[in-house]
């Protein structure tokens, strides 16, 4: 069976030469393309991709925004997203929505399918660049962001990633730098999470944290 695939770009001579390439290619089947956030939602629905190449940049919706509501509506479908040089940070965020890879435009375009075929195998199709960048993000996470959970909590699971790294030193802005999050974004799961644990301050909300490890069983 051929890859079915799906392009989308707002540029037409970006989707034209995408679509040239992968017609080269014998176990490729570009299904669709796409000029637009919405238009790439509309048109997965319709022809089931088992991969889409998104660009970040298009009207309507943006490849993020796109690509999280590709994951929430079709988890198995693989996305790959392209943008220009020296974007590694919207790769994080691209990863983070759901995407399996993350390509920029200038990479060598005869690498594509090999890229498309490794994401659907399950690889993670990321530039060097951006693999050192997921490392360092990594290294430099506070100890308290592997904190163990109780297993029964009030809090969601990003409102405990949040509080682990709090509990850990770090700032508002620290949180939104490594969880790839806007400071509104944090500032918003704060104001949740002290409202769960019925806190007014971050001491406070450390110190409830830290009671509610205490009490019955842990998750990691």
């Amino acid at each position: 069976m051929p890859i079915k695939v799906l392009i989308a770009d707002d540029h037409a001579v970006v989707r034209d030469g995408l679509q040239a390439l992968l017609a080269r290619v014998e176990d490729f089947q570009v299904v669709g393309i796409a000029g637009s956030g919405r238009d790439v939602i509309e048109q997965a629905q319709r022809t089931h991709p088992d991969v889409v190449v998104m660009d970040y940049m298009m009207p309507e919706m943006d490849g993020i925004e796109a690509t999280r509501r590709l994951y929430e509506q079709a988890p198995d479908v693989r996305v790959v997203m392209l943008t220009g040089a020296g974007d590694e940070s919207l790769g994080l965020r691209g990863l983070r929505a759901g995407a399996a890879g993350f390509l920029s435009k200038d990479m060598e375009l005869g690498s594509l399918p090999r890229a498309l075929r490794g994401a659907l195998e399950g690889e993670a199709a990321i530039s060097r660049r951006l693999a050192m960048q997921l490392v360092q993000h990594y290294r430099s996470a506070p100890n308290a962001g592997m904190g163990l959970r109780p297993v029964r909590s009030e809090l969601t699971d990003r409102e405990w990633e949040v509080l682990d790294l709090l509990s850990g030193g770090a700032s508002t802005e620290d949180i939104a730098r490594l969880l790839v999050l806007s400071t509104e974004t944090v500032r918003s799961h704060l104001k949740n999470l002290y409202r769960k644990l019925e806190v007014r301050t971050r001491e406070d909300a450390i110190e409830a944290a830290a009671k509610l490890r205490e009490l019955g069983g842990v998750a990691a």
